[in-house]
């Protein structure tokens, strides 16, 4: 339930309802708003009198949450949420882009690479140094070496970074190198790892499974708040569905719903949506209409030579051109897109 405090409510009458909550085994979070502070609770409603509750003072009205997920809903919190990630900010007025490597391969690849990507534009800069692969055989990652590198590619373009993170070893030790974790596709119902992110202090990207629903997606979210972290962004990243022409089918109806039934700012992925490169700048610019907060693309120095998902990546040059066409794209929804540094 939503637990609505007057405008004038003092801190003492905001702290007694927040006891009130808790003695009754209640999880509180509290909410400040513009205009004034609202109180989640998360518990058995069945141990608390609502009406006590709702007389007590400074409490203007009590509201009950109807949809499963209760902290991320926007029945708990009407106003969206701005997640900051190093020193820029998500679910603002900006469009983000995250841009950079499938993996970290080497120090030049990935330096080549941040230039490249903070030249166009780009203020966080991705790249894997855990990779899940479906084959054994596969390039796995630089594990440690891969986090110094990027964490050492980040400070020098001054960029923002984020990895994906795979276990609760990889979350420890990224969490010293990085500004953002991701849970990845094939973890967004690994609920203890969901939980520990929640409690490791960094902001979560979280990217929707392979075949998930927008409930479920959106559950595995409130998995991360319930354990203190509200630093969520939601990454669509396409779905497995019986087309076989492109890697995922991007679904960005599951973008424009998702505005509507949470406050965690949303972004695309076009690349691991698609598998093909001449289909990201399409589907980038059809997710900026849709009304993401921002989009996560892969960019290589050399994508032929890449030892991952080198066909569904940008090279420098198509990067900065895709970039170009979405300024006024931007512009059109009432986003600002950075300009870009050298």
């Amino acid at each position: 339930m939503v637990v609505v405090m007057k405008l004038n409510s003092s801190p003492e009458q905001i702290a007694r309802v927040n006891g009130r909550l808790h003695a009754c085994g209640f999880q509180t979070q509290m909410i400040k708003g513009v205009k004034r502070i609202v109180i989640g609770a998360v518990g058995d409603r069945q141990s608390i009198d609502i009406t006590h509750v709702e007389n007590m003072p400074g409490v203007e009205k009590v509201l009950r949450v109807m949809k499963p997920y209760k902290l991320v809903s926007r029945e708990f919190k009407e106003e969206n949420t701005v997640v900051r990630v190093g020193p820029m900010e998500v679910g603002g007025s900006g469009l983000v882009v995250i841009a950079g490597p499938c993996a970290v391969e080497s120090k030049e690849q990935l330096l080549a690479a941040a230039r490249a990507v903070r030249r166009a534009g780009a203020t966080v800069l991705r790249g894997g140094a855990y990779k899940p692969r479906t084959s054994p055989y596969s390039f796995q990652g630089l594990e440690e070496e891969g986090l110094r590198l990027l964490a050492e590619a980040a400070a020098e373009t001054g960029l923002a970074c984020v990895t994906e993170v795979i276990d609760e070893e990889s979350l420890k030790l990224a969490s010293e190198y990085v500004d953002m974790v991701q849970i990845g596709a094939r973890n967004m119902q690994n609920f203890r790892l969901l939980q520990l992110a929640g409690r490791a202090g960094k902001p979560v990207l979280l990217k929707r499974g392979l075949s998930a629903t927008v409930e479920e997606w959106l559950m595995a979210a409130e998995y991360i708040v319930t354990s203190g972290n509200e630093n969520v962004i939601l990454c669509e990243r396409g779905i497995r569905t019986f087309e076989n022409s492109t890697r995922n089918t991007l679904d960005l109806s599951a973008v424009a719903l998702a505005k509507t039934l949470t406050h965690l700012p949303i972004i695309v992925d076009p690349s691991h949506a698609t598998g093909k490169r001449e289909l990201v700048g399409p589907m980038s610019r059809a997710a900026v209409a849709a009304g993401a907060d921002g989009l996560i693309i892969e960019v290589h120095p050399d994508p032929s030579a890449a030892l991952c998902d080198g066909q569904q990546s940008l090279d420098p040059g198509e990067f900065e051109a895709l970039m170009s066409e979405l300024r006024p794209m931007a512009a059109a929804v009432g986003r600002k897109l950075d300009e870009g540094r050298e």
